[in-house]
């Protein structure tokens, strides 16, 4: 195994955790980005700002990364693979996010705020969440390569 790619991994895994315990600590706030992106969108109040701050760095984080000039490695794990070219064609990527959206309206989350901070606080509403999560990517990845004979 390569060593770049588990040391990428480890320090992503250490970042994230990092930034939803100081979300949790500074604010009381568990870091589920469709809850902060909808309560950016539709709610009012005075907690707009850091939900704006909060999906700017989510957003912005990469590209600020490519700007450091430090090479990262091809995180794509493919050589000849370009990173924001669907493999699959736009419109399939277009459908795939209505039907994560619809899903996140349906688990009352996302794999951020049930996976990530749900699992950690032990909640078995998150656990049965990300449960059902991981069934339905393993069942999508499975239609995807052998009934559909694409590429997910």
């Amino acid at each position: 195994m390569e060593t770049m790619g588990w040391l990428q991994g480890a320090l992503g895994g250490v970042l994230i955790g990092l930034s939803t315990t100081l979300l949790m600590g500074l604010l009381g706030r568990i870091a589920g980005i469709s809850g902060i992106l909808s309560g950016l969108i539709f709610e009012r109040g005075g907690d707009r700002p850091w939900r704006l701050a909060f999906l700017l760095g989510l957003v912005s984080g990469p590209g600020l990364l490519m700007l450091s000039g430090v090479d990262w490695g091809n995180v794509a794990g493919d050589s000849g693979a370009t990173i924001g070219a669907p493999a699959s064609g736009l419109t399939t990527m277009l459908v795939a996010g209505l039907l994560v959206g619809l899903g996140t309206g349906l688990g009352s989350g996302c794999t951020s705020g049930h996976g990530v901070c749900g699992l950690a606080r032990l909640s078995p509403r998150s656990m049965a969440a990300t449960l059902v999560f991981v069934l339905v990517a393993m069942l999508t990845v499975f239609v995807a390569r052998h009934l559909l004979r694409g590429s997910a």
